[in-house]
């Protein structure tokens, strides 16, 4: 099946894995006239058959508190690598297609083969694929890995707030959201509900770290982001460009969700499990909504809730 759609109206690098067509997998094909050109990354294989092997050590210890790769900063003040890991073929293929480009990859053989479309054997490719047995595997990564394949990647530049705000209709916005599983949830939330881009106010967790990856499925790799440098003044920023800033709150005063999703662009807010967006940045939002509740329950999950407010905006017709 080959499905013809119009270029979405946010240059992406990875047009073919955040098209707006929520059901991409499904067909083999998307002709998007927008979308570049997407090439199999070339790689070369190495047997790794010695767990000590120092090539690999960027794969090393991912559960240790003091020396997992994927930490910026380490106990102590000392300096990490800071390194972004996709684990599993999906996570893996999604990384390929994003703006992060993996240095490396290790994995079994069985997953290099499930990769076949997405790399192509090239014995002078400078990124190598890292082939070991499971059991050499766990031994380097500290655990069995059931997904079977690691890829890893340097971060990128950063984008800025006007980057990811250059061009969007739907946008989401987190201040103090520091559970990275919360996070995961929403930008995989975020890419299946059409949100174009992601910003961090004060307080939250780090959204490379890498539960937040994988709980994404890859998406944190994909849908754009920017951490604030001013908060809350960044708020200042958003309106500039044209949203309707809407704050996430039980508040029974508050008006419901589906009153306040119908501008031309929208910035949801959310905030921490618990105490929610603090007093100061909702005062600076134009709008604050709540979803009706039932039961004597106040209120849903942070990533739960987004999921709803991203809804209920699709259901509008308006985004």
């Amino acid at each position: 099946m080959s499905l013809t759609c119009p270029p979405c109206h946010i240059d992406r690098e990875s047009r073919r894995l955040v098209c707006r067509l929520a059901d991409w997998e499904a067909v083999s094909e998307i002709v998007c006239p927008a979308a570049p050109e997407i090439r199999p990354l070339p790689v070369r294989v190495v047997d790794i058959d010695d767990p000590d092997d120092d090539r690999v050590d960027d794969f090393r210890d991912l559960n240790s508190v003091d020396r997992r790769p994927d930490l910026p900063a380490l106990p102590g003040g000392r300096r990490g690598k800071g390194l972004v890991i996709a684990e599993g073929v999906l996570v893996a293929q999604r990384m390929i297609a994003s703006r992060f480009t993996p240095h490396a990859f290790l994995g079994v053989d069985r997953r290099l083969t499930e990769l076949s479309a997405d790399v192509v054997i090239d014995d002078t490719a400078t990124v190598p694929f890292f082939r070991a047995s499971a059991e050499v595997m766990a031994e380097i990564v500290g655990f069995h890995l059931n997904r079977g394949v690691l890829g890893v990647a340097r971060r990128p530049q950063v984008l800025t707030v006007d980057e990811v705000l250059d061009g969007a209709r739907t946008v989401a916005i987190l201040e103090g959201v520091n559970d990275h599983e919360n996070i995961g949830s929403i930008f995989r939330n975020a890419a299946g509900l059409g949100v174009d881009g992601v910003l961090f106010g004060a307080g939250s967790a780090d959204p490379l770290y890498r539960r937040s990856v994988r709980v994404s499925m890859g998406h944190a790799l994909l849908v754009p982001f920017a951490i604030g440098p001013d908060w809350p003044r960044d708020l200042d920023r958003v309106h500039e460009h044209g949203f309707t800033t809407v704050s996430l709150t039980p508040d029974p005063s508050a008006v419901t969700l589906a009153q306040a999703v119908d501008a031309e662009k929208i910035a949801f807010l959310v905030g921490a499990e618990g105490p929610g967006l603090t007093a100061a940045t909702m005062r600076a939002t134009h709008v604050r909504a709540r979803i009706p509740m039932s039961r004597g329950t106040d209120s849903l999950n942070v990533a739960t809730a987004a999921a709803v407010a991203f809804y209920e905006r699709v259901r509008s017709g308006t985004m």
